[in-house]
């Protein structure tokens, strides 16, 4: 099992902590992760630590689909493989209605039929085997109808890029699992609990592994869940900053009735504190909402408290990796010391 790092949070201010990254680097982390939402963008971020490193890869989880056309996507992508020798991973995701609709002014539309669209022509414009002509529900390239000129013209891309580039994708509701399966390479899959991995996320997996064909399994897919991990002897206060960022997902990241991450954590088995802490969020409670994220969730999926307790929970991931259900733990922490535990503990 390898080990990545979260490089970027959000907030008032672009902030990307260098120095443990690179103390991650010294560790043998094999990856740093940029993300985006609505304010800081993935790429920047992603370059800049890119640029700043010699040997860590940088991937984006996630580039948010409907803020770039796929060409553009490709051509990003290509660029950092080539500049950084190979350390780029692309991280793709639909993100929600609210940000897709409210922010980027786009219709939301059909989250996995844009997503199979998108790493389609992200890697036809890879391969190079000829000039991009693509026709489905959300793209046509080249685009006709009202307000074109005609005068478009199926291209192929200058660079030549690679065509392995890695593709994963944000996928956490059964579709969006097997969809993942299916057509990317990896996958970011939220709040997971690596005891439970084969009832909450690996059957429907299979079931995309299985329509892709080809004998395409765990052995060739990348499951990456982020986990937090904070060294405190003081448990109670070491889960409050991980109970605000999962209360925030939970109750917050949607509509009341169209929010992905409150619907797996009902899925997860915590129904009735998933519609407690979004009524609290959306009641503008959000301390509130915060103390009603389960204890037992935030040890199920995140590492908080002494180092005994942790290395004793890193046992279960362990097994994990061993199964293939985890290829990359992302681990966010602030802590230079929580990371080397980790690392001395996996790698």
């Amino acid at each position: 099992m390898k080990l990545g790092i979260g490089a970027v949070g959000f907030g008032p201010t672009a902030k990307i902590d260098l120095d443990l990254i690179r103390r991650a680097e010294e560790l043998g982390f094999a990856s740093a992760w940029t993300a985006e939402a609505y304010g800081n963008d993935a790429v920047t971020t992603a370059t800049w630590v890119l640029a700043n490193t010699t040997r860590i890869k940088a991937g984006t989880s996630i580039m948010q689909m409907p803020a770039r056309q796929p060409a553009m996507a490709a051509m990003t992508a290509m660029t950092l493989d080539q500049l950084s020798g190979g350390r780029f991973i692309l991280g793709l995701g639909p993100s929600g209605p609210q940000v897709v609709e409210g922010w980027y002014g786009v219709p939301y539309g059909k989250p996995l039929t844009r997503t199979r669209e998108y790493i389609q022509i992200i890697r036809q414009i890879w391969a190079r085997e000829a000039p991009l002509e693509f026709k489905g529900e959300h793209y046509t390239i080249p685009v006709s109808g009202p307000g074109t000129t005609g005068l478009g013209k199926p291209l192929k891309s200058i660079l030549h890029g690679n065509p392995e580039i890695p593709i994963y994708t944000a996928s956490i509701s059964p579709n969006g699992l097997r969809c993942a399966a299916e057509v990317a390479d990896g996958v970011f899959p939220m709040m997971m609990d690596p005891e439970n991995f084969d009832t909450a996320y690996l059957p429907f997996l299979q079931e995309g592994f299985d329509k892709a064909g080809g004998g395409k399994g765990l052995d060739d897919f990348a499951v990456v869940p982020g986990v937090t991990v904070i060294l405190s002897d003081d448990i109670e206060k070491a889960r409050m900053p991980v109970k605000g960022h999962m209360s925030l997902y939970i109750g917050g990241m949607g509509a009341r009735d169209r929010n992905f991450y409150n619907d797996l954590a009902k899925r997860l088995g915590y129904e009735e504190a998933a519609a407690k802490i979004q009524d609290l969020f959306l009641d503008g409670k959000k301390m509130e909402a915060a103390a009603a994220v389960p204890d037992e969730l935030v040890d199920a999926c995140h590492l908080v408290g002494p180092r005994d307790r942790i290395r004793e929970r890193l046992q279960a991931w362990k097994e994990a990796g061993r199964k293939r259900w985890v290829d990359t733990m992302n681990i966010g922490s602030p802590q230079p010391e929580a990371l080397e535990l980790v690392a001395e503990e996996l790698l």
